[in-house]
């Protein structure tokens, strides 16, 4: 059974910094958003890279640095632990509330049962590596979706 559409979101990447952790995807032409976002409440500063040049493509997958704003946050500890790199792959999807029921009800452990806040504004849920193949997968539902 297929739930709705899903494409590839972004990948996200745990750095000490926003700036020297940016430097790269901006050497290769990737369009760096206007603006940061913080999310406190994840204890997190985002970034984006977008892949799709000037073609306005909303669906494009994009690069998601995270700098932690303190070493006890959840990235904070993810860097204290592996250092820096992909600490996640995000999946965009159309009904995210219809995707974790339908995980959950296929046996797959989240680490979220219910969506909360994420960047841009989106919804988002977390399903556990245990259940990914050790991968952390965030599920995400874009405003225009909701």
């Amino acid at each position: 059974m297929k739930i709705g559409n899903i494409y590839l979101d972004h990948i996200g990447i745990a750095t000490n910094s926003l700036d020297l952790g940016g430097h790269f995807w901006n050497l290769i032409g990737l369009n760096q958003s206007e603006n940061d976002e913080a999310n406190d409440e994840q204890g997190v500063n985002i970034r984006f890279f977008s892949t799709d040049g000037n073609s306005g493509n909303p669906i494009a997958p994009r690069i998601e640095l995270l700098e932690p704003q303190s070493s006890d946050s959840p990235i904070g500890r993810f860097l204290e632990k592996r250092g820096p790199g992909v600490q996640q792959i995000c999946f965009r999807v159309d009904d995210i509330i219809a995707m974790i029921e339908y995980l959950i009800a296929n046996g797959v452990r989240m680490i979220d049962d219910t969506p909360k806040k994420g960047a841009d504004g989106c919804k988002i849920a977390f399903v556990h590596p245990s259940s990914t193949g050790g991968v952390l997968v965030e599920l995400s539902q874009h405003e225009s979706s909701i």
